[in-house]
């Protein structure tokens, strides 16, 4: 695994809307696990592919990883597809805004649909702060970065 260079504001790359990813193959895989040591070496919870130059739709999180819990989790394709009315508020980070917090509100449940790095399709809701993560690593997938929630 190697731990790639974070791109950083105001690197054009993080306004790009990415593209589909459309093979799932050895190298999908070898960048996921590149894309993780990256993220744990950061140290992040969340890591989008154009955050590390990259302009496709693949994300990865370990919201818990902090606690001494580890859950790795890869998201290729993902898409929200159902969200809770309840709203949450809290400061978030971005690797690419280095020592910068913005306070943002996002809804507390979201339902997520991806595919894993084989092509299986999955679908899970996440609350509480995994759903900020999610819902901060699809923005990146979007180019939309967090701070442009402040108004």
């Amino acid at each position: 695994m190697t731990v790639l260079s974070i791109r950083t504001v105001p690197d054009d790359i993080l306004r790009q809307v990415c593209s589909p990813v459309t093979r799932f193959d050895a190298s999908l895989k070898s960048f996921a696990a590149d894309m993780l040591a990256t993220m744990y070496d950061a140290p992040g919870r969340g890591l989008a592919a154009p955050q590390v130059g990259v302009a496709q739709r693949i994300f990865v999180m370990d919201p818990t990883w902090r606690s001494g819990i580890y859950a790795p989790m890869v998201f290729v394709n993902p898409e929200i597809v159902s969200v809770s009315d309840r709203m949450s508020s809290m400061n978030e980070g971005c690797l690419s805004i280095p020592d910068q917090l913005t306070k943002v509100s996002r809804p507390d449940t979201v339902t997520v649909r991806w595919f894993d790095v084989d092509g299986s399709e999955k679908t899970e809701s996440f609350d509480g702060f995994a759903a900020a993560c999610a819902q901060h690593e699809i923005d990146h997938l979007n180019g939309i970065l967090c701070t442009d929630y402040v108004t």
